[in-house]
């Protein structure tokens, strides 16, 4: 199993507290206390526990007020200790470089990839489209890293912005190919579902769009200290 991405080198540290949704204090093992970028501004059901072990990267910028950034974090929710990506500027990247890598074989035929699309009728950005000598292929990516066991749910709160963009994408078949990509972030789920006790309008939306012909896919990530590896697909739950 190869790396999609490669973490940049990482400090280790605890999770001291999280707030203002864009920091987090994190006592480094050095036993220096830093302030980082927290990347998630969602609640981070599951996963924001104090006292755990997290990774953050350093920045040498000197235009950047805080140096550090919060990477990931270790959760024990299924018998093993398991890492979870915190910053969720990453997956449309790393979502990205799988799918140039041929490691998604779902969207492995294209001939060319753009990112951050202007379509749809709410003025909506989508985050990938693949070119092919079809239709072309609309990405649109959700970062997940809350769990119920081993089953990933999205979302984790209530999310206007997602059911919008569950709308865009319906409204785009049968001209185009639709796709929902779930990145799970953590590699501890092998089944997926809508998080419908958090957002059961989302759910309603997201069932209806697939049975227009959406296409959805659950992707399982491994998440460590080096770097992020594709595992395949999850399995899709939906009653």
């Amino acid at each position: 199993m190869s790396l999609v991405y490669q973490y940049p080198p990482l400090l280790e540290g605890k999770l001291v507290s999280r707030y203002k949704r864009f920091f987090a204090d994190i006592e480094l093992t050095t036993g220096e206390l830093i302030t980082a970028h927290c990347p998630n501004t969602g609640p981070m059901t599951g996963v924001c526990l104090i006292g755990n072990r997290v990774m953050v990267s350093k920045s040498d910028s000197k235009t950047r007020k805080l140096a550090y950034t919060w990477e990931l974090i270790e959760v024990n929710d299924n018998d093993r200790p398991v890492w979870c990506g915190v910053n969720t500027g990453l997956p449309n990247k790393v979502t990205k470089a799988a799918i140039e890598q041929k490691v998604i074989a779902e969207l492995r035929d294209y001939v060319s990839l753009r990112s951050e699309v202007p379509y749809g009728q709410e003025k909506s950005r989508i985050d990938l489209v693949l070119e092919t000598t079809d239709k072309p292929i609309y990405i649109e990516v959700k970062n997940t890293t809350w769990t119920d066991g081993t089953r990933a749910l999205f979302p984790d709160t209530v999310t206007t912005r997602g059911q919008k963009h569950i709308r865009e994408l319906a409204s785009i078949i049968p001209e185009a190919r639709a796709v929902m990509l779930y990145f799970i972030n953590r590699g501890d789920c092998d089944r997926f579902s809508p998080g419908d006790d958090r957002d059961p309008k989302y759910g309603q939306l997201l069932r209806e769009a697939i049975k227009s012909g959406l296409e959805v896919l659950p992707c399982r990530f491994e998440v460590t200290p080096e770097g992020i590896s594709y595992l395949g697909l999850a399995e899709l739950i939906l009653d």
